[in-house]
């Protein structure tokens, strides 16, 4: 087994942006490694509809991330997924990634797109009754309260998309949302409030869980009168939002407060040869179709970084 082995490009992470910039790396004949250490997809394939991405009617999000990554390893993108990241050295002219596989990867330019993961409540009971009826994903475990009372913790458009896509299950949905309005787009809020299995309780916040071995209960807040109140459900799917995964690059490129990548507008990043894109950059709007540009643009700017060095590295030779 070889311990260093040499590409042209290095992209961290597996979702829509990571995608998108191994596609275009891969087809302007870079040699490029994507490396990810959960699924190929990212956080799309937890979406159980995507209805808003051009020139596709209606797919799932699963179904979306196998096609961009069977086009990937078409062009001759490399993809390891699965793996664990041991280290990551950014600063220096020759970029490295160690893994778990014992092997040292080395490029010239690295792409940032480890993407984010769901924002928990932080209140008592949610750690002890995750995956006992405590989720963070309508696609993974929607069927699993078939005829059952559950509530949505959010007021975004992942909550109330995904509070519809449970009415296919759930006897009824309650939208629990601290603010007496939405932060979602308008066709979202209409079709969640013409839905006859969604109820909403707004102005409100859940303060803990309550169940040993399932879920049973839900403490509720009433932000306005102070009032707490004991409501019985079956389940409780939270889509309040997602923290970046960049806990591994603290120090290595700059961040703002919240731990999200800073980029220029080709998705650079304070270290030359290092770019960023996807939900892990500091933005206003996380789409698939933002991760997409974002990749895109990315992918574009370090084809021209490479494509530079590749033109100073022949004029030495000549010389």
């Amino acid at each position: 087994m070889d311990s260093n082995i040499k590409y042209e490009a290095i992209i961290i992470g597996g979702g829509p942006a990571g995608l998108t910039a191994g596609i275009y790396l891969s087809r302007a004949r870079i040699r490029t490694l994507i490396v990810d250490e959960g699924i190929i997809g990212g956080q799309m394939v937890l979406t159980h509809e995507i209805a808003n991405y051009p020139g596709v009617e209606s797919i799932s999000g699963y179904q979306l991330a196998g096609i961009m990554k069977k086009q990937a390893l078409a062009f001759g993108c490399h993809i390891k997924s699965n793996i664990s990241i041991l280290a990551a050295e950014l600063e220096s002219e020759i970029k490295s990634v160690s893994l778990s596989d014992g092997n040292t990867y080395t490029s010239d330019i690295v792409i940032l797109t480890p993407g984010g993961r769901p924002r928990n409540l932080g209140v008592e009971g949610e750690e002890s009754l995750k995956g006992k009826g405590i989720s963070y994903c309508a696609t993974c475990d929607g069927d699993f309260f078939t005829d059952k009372e559950i509530v949505v913790v959010g007021g975004g458009n992942s909550a109330l998309e995904e509070a519809v896509s449970l009415t296919k299950y759930a006897s009824k949905v309650t939208i629990i949302h601290q603010f007496d309005h939405f932060q979602a787009f308008e066709h979202a809020i209409e079709e969640a409030r013409s839905n006859p299995r969604i109820n909403f309780i707004m102005e409100s916040a859940i303060t803990a869980f309550h169940g040993v071995e399932n879920l049973k209960s839900v403490d509720i807040k009433n932000l306005v009168s102070g009032e707490i109140f004991n409501f019985r459900t079956d389940g409780a799917f939270i889509f309040i939002g997602y923290l970046p995964n960049t806990e591994f690059l603290r120090g290595k490129v700059e961040m703002n407060k919240w731990g999200e990548i800073l980029v220029e507008k080709d998705m650079s990043t304070s270290v030359e040869g290092v770019y960023a894109a996807g939900d892990s950059t500091a933005k206003q709007f996380r789409q698939v179709t933002t991760a997409v540009g974002d990749g895109t643009i990315a992918a574009l700017a370090a084809s021209n970084y490479v494509n530079e060095l590749k033109l100073k590295q022949k004029q030495i030779i000549s010389i």
